[in-house]
C-alpha cells in the first residue's frame, strides 16, 4: 500500500506547490478591473485569502475524520455511499469522473503549455526563435511541453521521496520568485514611487454585480488550498500535520498575493496592468533591469512545480476511487518496489499527453471548473450531514458550525456566478460530461459488468507495471 512519507514540511509545500501557479505572475488583473481601485483590489484580495483559509480549515476536520485520501470524493462516499444502493455513490463517482477523466489532466496539460513558453522566453534572442513563424514556434512549445510532462509522470512513477524532494525545490524556488517581485516593489516605495497608490479608493466601483466578479475572480487565484487531503494516507501524523499545513500555508500564501500585487500596483497603473498580456514580465521589464529573466524563470519553475503537484494529488483520488469500484480495478494497483500508483500516475500522464496534442482546451478547462467549488459544496453538505449522523466519530479538529454553512453558501455563490455573468451553452457541455458519467456508472459501477477482456488487461498491466493490489483500507 502507500506509506505515510510526507512530514508537516512537505504538506506545506504540497499546498504551496499547487495554489501558486502562473496566474499571480501573469493575469492577476480581473480583480483590479472589476473593483475599480487599487485600495478595493487589495481589500478584495485579502479577504479572498481568508475565505480560502475557512474552506480549507473545513477540509482540515473532514481530512482528519475521514482519514483517507481523495478529498471530496472520500467525503462524499463517507457521508452518502450507503443511503442509497444507486443514489448514495453516485455524487462521489461524479467527483471523481470529472476529476480524473478531465479537468485535473486538461488543467496539467495547460500548465505545462505554460512552462514551455515561459521556459524558453529568456533565451528568444540567443537561440534566435523571434525569426521562426508562429506555427513552428508553437511546435516547439509543444515539444518542449511533452517532455516537461514526461519528467513529470517520471518522477511520480519513481517514488514519493524524489517527488517530495523535488517539490520542495520548486515551491522555494516559487516563493522566492514572488519574494523578488515584493522587494523590487518595496524598493520602488523606499525611492519615493507612490504615485499610483496615492487615492487609493478612487474609482472604487458601487456596482455589486462588479463586486462580485472581483471576488470571484480573486477566490479562483486561491483554487489549490484542499490539495493536502487528497493524499492523506500518506501524510504523517494526519490528525496534527493537515490543520497545521493549512494553518501556515494559506496565510503565507495570501501574503505573498497581497504584497505581490501592492508591488505591481507601485510600478504599474491600473490601465497599464489591466492591458498587459503578463503583468510580471511588464514588472520586470521595469523594474529588475538585466536581472529581468528571473520572473519568465520563476513562472517556468512555478508552473512545472504546480503540475508535478497536481498530478501526485489526482493519482491518488485514482487510486481510492479504484478500489471503490469506480476506476478500471489496476488503477489502485501499487508498484511493488517503489509504493507508487504506477498505473494511476501513468493513465494522468497519457490523458494529459492527448491534451496537449489536442490543443485549444482553455475552453474545456473553463466550463469544468465551475464544477469545482460546486465539488466544494457537496464537501460541505457531507460535512454537515456526518456532523449529524456520526456525532460520536473522534475528531481532533474541529470548526465552528458556522463556517462550513459559510463555505457552502460562498461555493453555491462561485458554481452559479459563471452562468449568471456569461449564460453561454457551454455550460450544457458540462451537464452532458455529468450525464455521460451516469451513463458509465450504471452499467460497470452500479450493475459490475466487466467485460472478459478486463484480466486479461489486469495481468497485462501488472506484468509491465510491477504492480499488486494494495492491501484492503478498511481492514487495516
Amino acid at each position: 500500500g502507500l506509506k505515510r512519507e510526507l512530514g508537516l514540511m512537505s504538506a506545506i509545500n504540497i499546498i504551496i506547490g499547487v495554489m501558486i501557479g502562473s496566474g499571480i505572475f501573469i493575469s492577476p488583473t480581473a480583480a483590479l478591473k472589476y473593483s475599480g481601485s487599487v485600495g478595493l483590489c487589495l481589500i478584495v484580495w485579502a479577504v479572498c485569502g481568508l475565505i480560502s483559509l475557512l474552506g480549507a480549515l473545513c477540509f482540515a476536520e473532514l481530512g482528519t475524520v475521514v482519514p483517507r485520501s481523495g478529498a471530496e470524493y472520500a467525503y462524499l462516499m463517507e457521508a452518502f455511499s450507503k443511503t442509497h444502493s444507486f443514489w448514495g455513490p453516485l455524487p462521489s463517482f461524479v467527483c471523481a469522473w470529472i476529476y480524473v477523466v478531465v479537468l485535473r489532466p486538461a488543467e496539467i496539460a495547460v500548465i505545462v503549455l505554460t512552462f514551455a513558453e515561459y521556459s524558453i522566453l529568456p533565451f528568444h534572442n540567443l537561440l534566435g526563435l523571434e525569426s521562426l513563424s508562429e506555427d513552428s514556434l508553437h511546435n516547439i512549445i509543444k515539444l518542449i511541453a511533452l517532455l516537461g510532462l514526461g519528467i513529470i509522470t517520471l518522477i511520480n512513477l519513481k517514488s514519493v521521496k524524489l517527488y517530495i524532494k523535488i517539490n520542495n525545490i520548486f515551491s522555494f524556488c516559487k516563493v522566492f520568485a514572488c519574494l523578488v517581485v515584493i522587494v523590487g516593489g518595496i524598493y520602488e516605495l523606499s525611492i519615493g514611487n507612490t504615485r499610483n497608490l496615492e487615492n487609493m479608493f478612487e474609482g472604487t466601483t458601487s456596482n455589486a454585480g462588479h463586486i462580485a466578479l472581483a471576488f470571484y475572480s480573486g477566490l479562483w487565484a486561491y483554487d489549490g488550498w484542499s490539495s493536502v487531503t487528497t493524499v492523506t494516507e500518506e501524510i504523517k501524523n494526519p490528525e496534527v500535520n493537515i490543520p497545521r499545513s493549512i494553518g501556515i500555508s494559506v496565510p503565507i500564501i495570501t501574503a505573498l498575493y497581497v504584497f505581490m500585487n501592492l508591488a505591481y500596483m507601485t510600478v504599474l497603473t491600473p490601465t497599464e496592468m489591466i492591458n498587459s498580456p503578463a503583468v510580471g514580465i511588464s514588472f520586470g521589464d521595469r523594474v529588475l533591469g538585466p536581472m529581468a529573466f528571473l520572473i519568465p524563470l520563476g513562472v517556468s519553475l512555478s508552473t512545472f512545480g504546480c503540475a508535478l503537484s497536481i498530478q501526485f494529488g489526482v493519482t491518488r483520488l485514482c487510486y481510492v476511487a479504484s478500489q471503490e469500484g469506480h476506476m478500471l480495478e489496476p488503477l489502485s494497483y501499487i508498484h511493488i518496489r517503489r509504493s507508487t500508483p504506477a498505473p494511476a500516475v501513468a493513465m494522468q500522464g497519457i490523458l494529459a499527453f492527448l491534451f496537449i496534442l489536442v490543443g485549444n482546451i482553455e475552453p474545456l478547462i473553463e466550463f469544468a471548473s465551475f464544477l469545482i467549488w460546486f465539488s466544494y459544496g457537496s464537501a460541505m453538505v457531507a460535512l454537515l450531514t456526518l456532523r449529524k449522523t456520526k456525532p460520536e466519530i473522534h475528531r481532533p479538529y474541529k470548526v465552528p458550525i458556522v463556517i462550513p454553512i459559510f463555505t457552502l453558501l460562498v461555493s453555491i455563490f462561485l458554481s452559479t456566478m459563471p452562468i449568471i455573468a456569461d449564460p453561454s451553452p457551454k455550460y450544457l457541455f458540462a451537464v452532458g460530461f455529468i450525464l455521460s458519467g451516469v451513463a458509465v456508472y450504471t452499467p460497470f459501477v452500479y450493475y459490475k459488468i466487466r467485460p472478459k477482456w478486463m484480466n486479461n488487461l489486469r495481468y497485462l498491466i501488472q506484468v509491465i507495471f510491477e504492480v499488486a493490489p494494495p492491501n484492503d483500507p478498511k481492514s487495516l
